[in-house]
């Protein structure tokens, strides 16, 4: 499988994931689709949806496959008025991604990112990998954890370094190992 750009996002930010690909379906791109072909239960797989607010800026919203997205309480969480989905035919020049393969990484510009709280709820889960027919199976706490570091590291002005060489500040992720990790920092 072709390494995307949010695959080499998450190995910049050493954030473990697996790559796996199905056979595309230009008439039925949608994450319940993505699912089926993948042999999973639609809740693990989480599409990106990508909104305008009434100034301009743009929300991105990573929901369950099943889910319609509530425009109203994406509004609210990102503390505007109102949103609305973006059209189909701006998504690419906006986002670098086409419909059916937006990833929630790894985009043209960092967006805020809004996830749905039941994410969590799951040991792993699938987001697009940033092309058709490829997703990103990973634990969602390191998926949640690297968009909110991410947003706080860039409106401070950092950048995201391939290499611990070229880095000022380095962020490990502990995803999957937190207890033990927690237990040895306090021997």
């Amino acid at each position: 499988i072709k390494k995307t750009n949010a695959a080499r996002l998450l190995d910049a930010l050493k954030i473990e994931y697996e790559m796996a690909s199905y056979t595309v379906d230009e008439e039925d791109l949608s994450a319940v689709h993505a699912a089926k072909m993948l042999g999973v239960h639609p809740d693990v797989v989480f599409k990106t949806l990508v909104a305008r607010d009434e100034s301009g800026h743009l929300l991105v919203a990573c929901i369950p496959a099943e889910s319609e997205i509530d425009l109203k309480a994406l509004a609210r969480e990102a503390k505007v008025k109102r949103c609305e989905l973006v059209a189909v035919k701006e998504l690419l020049g906006l986002t670098g991604y086409m419909r059916g393969g937006c990833s929630p990484l790894a985009m043209k510009k960092h967006y805020a990112t809004f996830m749905d709280s039941s994410i969590l709820e799951h040991e792993k889960v699938f987001v697009s990998a940033g092309l058709r027919g490829v997703q990103l199976h990973l634990c969602p706490k390191a998926l949640v954890d690297s968009e909110q570091i991410l947003t706080q590291l860039r409106a401070e002005g950092y950048a995201i370094s391939p290499s611990y060489q070229d880095a000022d500040l380095v962020v490990v992720n502990t995803c999957g190992f937190i207890d033990s990790a927690v237990e040895e920092s306090l021997d």
